[in-house]
């Protein structure tokens, strides 16, 4: 999806198509957020087979629908490709399950993604980043895009106490899961390649976490965690341990590979504001607030109405899908001063790309902090990053991304 937004043009909103993966692979949904910001707060779309959805592009709106979970539930499905069909998963996947339920198993496992809780693991994420960087040192032509999908794994996998032989497998299936209709990932249809992939994914966590009942594991890990954790006075079963799994794992891989390569994109395209931020490594905090939302990977979430009710100046109906775009509200104009500008010195950001409410992502602190790392690494790394071709963006409707950034590095000196 382009970052930066195209220039102003007339947007016939009776045609737009926000459900076509094509306009975020190629085309500019900004220029259309734009315009249905102060045109169309609540617009209403209908697929040609049938399905229809509600779309909101308000800051405002976009924190309404994703904070009541009484009158925009979680449980029919959150994610726009799986409109009209209910989640198989509700109940038990935590992004599909309300409160009350949905904050007992929070509860029973944030105490181990609180920022202090994982500041133990920035020397070894330090490390990673490093070593991750390290293919670029020669100024050569590298990939970052395709580097980063394994980046997050790195991280995610030690924790969750996953072998490092299956992380590729992993990075790979979850790709397929965010993005079924891209080349890079699509097997056959959309609806085969989310059947593979969910069934592979199940399969491998199911067998992983028999495993571990049979063997034990490290005491530390957060699948062992799981494993011991409970919703209320009940353990939680394994198929439930299986999908709290899953839900850390696409949230990790889905979004902070795009967020530091879509924020790397933006500072090679705006060099002052690269010098600026490493010339200053105090600002390295709010240039990761910054690149959170300006990539705004994960760009929408999906909510359904349990009631008739009233926002961005219409009625949507009980039972509707509402569409709630994070990428939109992340450039309101009414929430952020000149909102599509780039500003690494930028104050308060108040920005949504970690969600609202109580879905808001249990991981934001560790994705935080592999982002700050990444950027303090990359800035003592490296005195230049440019560009050695096109960028490829991710053919999704879900994860603003992309799967090719090549360039090229000069090496800084040292001091």
């Amino acid at each position: 999806m382009r970052l930066t937004a195209g220039p102003e043009h007339a947007v016939d909103l009776d045609h737009v198509d926000l459900f076509d993966p094509e306009l975020f692979a190629l085309g500019d949904p900004h220029a259309i957020w734009n315009v249905m910001r102060t045109e169309a707060p609540l617009h209403h779309q209908v697929l040609p087979d049938g399905r229809a959805f509600w779309s909101v592009t308000r800051y405002e709106d976009v924190c309404r629908v994703l904070g009541d979970h009484r009158v925009f539930t979680s449980e029919r499905g959150t994610v726009v490709t799986q409109l009209g069909h209910d989640d198989i998963a509700s109940g038990l996947l935590m992004t599909s399950t309300d409160p009350p339920r949905h904050t007992e198993v929070r509860r029973s496992i944030s105490g181990r993604l609180t920022a202090r809780a994982v500041a133990s693991w920035e020397d070894r994420i330090r490390r990673a980043i490093v070593g991750f960087l390290e293919p670029a040192l020669d100024g050569g032509r590298w990939d970052l895009a395709e580097g980063a999908y394994r980046l997050p794994m790195i991280v995610a996998g030690a924790l969750l106490g996953i072998p490092e032989r299956d992380w590729d497998d992993l990075v790979r299936l979850t790709g397929m899961v965010t993005a079924p209709t891209d080349p890079e990932f699509r097997l056959g249809t959309q609806t085969a390649t989310l059947t593979i992939a969910h069934h592979e994914i199940f399969q491998y966590l199911g067998e992983h976490i028999r495993q571990r009942r049979a063997t034990g594991g490290e005491a530390e890990s957060l699948f062992d965690h799981l494993m011991s954790a409970h919703a209320g006075r009940a353990p939680l079963n394994d198929e439930e341990i299986a999908y709290d799994a899953y839900s850390l794992l696409l949230g990790a891989n889905a979004t902070t590979p795009h967020t530091l390569s879509g924020t790397v994109l933006t500072l090679i395209e705006r060099p002052e504001q690269f010098d600026k931020a490493q010339a200053d490594p105090s600002l390295t905090p709010s240039l990761v607030e910054e690149g959170l939302r300006w990539t705004s990977a994960a760009c929408n979430f999906m909510r359904y109405a349990t009631a008739d009710t009233r926002i961005g100046g219409g009625t949507v109906r009980a039972g509707d899908a509402v569409v709630a775009w994070i990428g939109s509200a992340n450039r309101d104009e009414s929430q952020f001063a000149d909102p599509h500008e780039f500003d690494v010195t930028r104050g308060e950001n108040r920005h949504v790309a970690f969600g609202f409410g109580p879905h808001y992502c249990i991981g934001a602190p560790l994705a935080r902090m592999t982002a700050r790392i990444f950027f303090e690494e990359l800035f003592r790394m490296f005195s230049s990053v440019e560009l050695d071709g096109e960028p490829q963006h991710l053919r999704s409707i879900f994860i603003a991304g992309m799967t090719h950034l090549p360039i090229v590095t000069r090496k800084r000196a040292k001091p």
